[in-house]
């Protein structure tokens, strides 16, 4: 009798251990979770392409940058994510010197009085900073258009970077764009299940990545080697041309199924016009677990007095304002 009852406990026991044992390794978050935590808290890339980037033009044009201040910019909290010897070379009045991976900390530091406005060399790096400042809540943080760059001659890394390389060159066409590959969903597991939780993790995992740039100069050699996404409008895409089998994606977003069309882990390359909002948006893919990179300096690089011609955002000259070194 007692051995009958000791295999009756044992086997009403043993299904619940089992299916404890099964919820607890099922009890992960996943790409799902995140995905619909931001899409519900309206954290999808068309969001945070909302009014995200601004030119340095003066308070007299109805810009930001006030001359009669010493060339600052009152309306925003500045935060300048060069190195700090280079900050020390020069930088807008007002501004604080901060690396890339503590730019949230020193968000919270500086409060939500005014919006943030985030400086680099070119406008890039800047861009990965304001999308973890408005996955983080400060959804009117704001890009410096084209970094020091635009600022001062003195600080110019854009005119040493601008190039026809691809004019004439037989991996650059205008030949329509192939159907988007469909591919699943990129496959992690968080040690939480809540969404804010896993985004904030994620995020900071974006800040500390690299590697997220690559040279057109490379990609344009051997095009068919890589998958690349041209983040443009059709007639753009082929009318100024495009890489070698290179897919049209107009639209990046978490909606619909516009997101299978990236690889699940091999790495994919975005461009744009100027890589600010390619940079945008490759740090945006990043948070959700994609091996996404961004091309330098967009077509600039690439075909720049072409978008000059056109009238596509394209760079043309530095301001001449004073900074200030101390």
């Amino acid at each position: 009798m007692k051995k009958f009852l000791s295999y009756f406990l044992l086997a009403a026991i043993l299904p619940a251990f089992i299916l404890t044992g099964c919820k607890k390794d099922d009890d992960k978050g996943t790409f799902t979770t995140l995905a619909n935590y931001m899409t519900s808290n309206d954290l999808d890339l068309p969001d945070l392409l909302d009014a995200w980037i601004i030119a340095p033009t003066l308070t007299a044009d109805g810009g930001i940058v006030d001359s009669a201040d010493g060339y600052s910019i009152p309306g925003y909290h500045v935060l300048d994510i060069r190195k700090a010897a280079d900050f020390g070379n020069g930088h807008v009045k007002g501004a604080i010197n901060v690396p890339l991976t503590d730019v949230l900390t020193k968000a919270a530091e500086v409060g939500k009085d005014k919006p943030i406005l985030v400086i680099c060399y070119s406008g890039q790096t800047a861009s990965r900073a304001v999308v973890a400042l408005r996955l983080s809540g400060y959804k009117d943080a704001k890009v410096m258009k084209f970094g020091m760059s635009y600022w001062n001659p003195v600080f110019d890394k854009w005119t040493p970077s601008i190039s026809d390389q691809a004019d004439n060159n037989a991996n650059w066409v205008t030949d329509a764009t192939a159907a988007l590959p469909v591919n699943t969903y990129p496959q992690w597991t968080s040690g939480s299940t809540d969404g804010a939780t896993i985004l904030a993790e994620h995020v900071t995992s974006m800040l500390a990545n690299t590697a997220w740039l690559v040279h057109s100069s490379d990609i344009l050699a051997a095009p068919e080697s890589h998958n690349i996404y041209n983040f443009w409008d059709e007639a753009t895409y082929l009318s100024v041309g495009h890489f070698k089998d290179a897919y049209l994606y107009s639209t990046i977003s978490i909606t619909g199924d516009i997101l299978q069309a990236l690889p699940t882990s091999d790495e994919c390359l975005i461009y744009c016009y100027t890589g600010q909002t390619s940079s945008m948006a490759v740090a945006w893919l990043q948070v959700l677990g994609y091996n996404a990179k961004s091309i330098a300096y967009g077509v600039n690089s690439l075909r720049h007095t072409e978008l000059v011609n056109v009238g596509k955002p394209a760079w043309k000259h530095s301001h001449d304002y004073e900074y200030v070194t101390e």
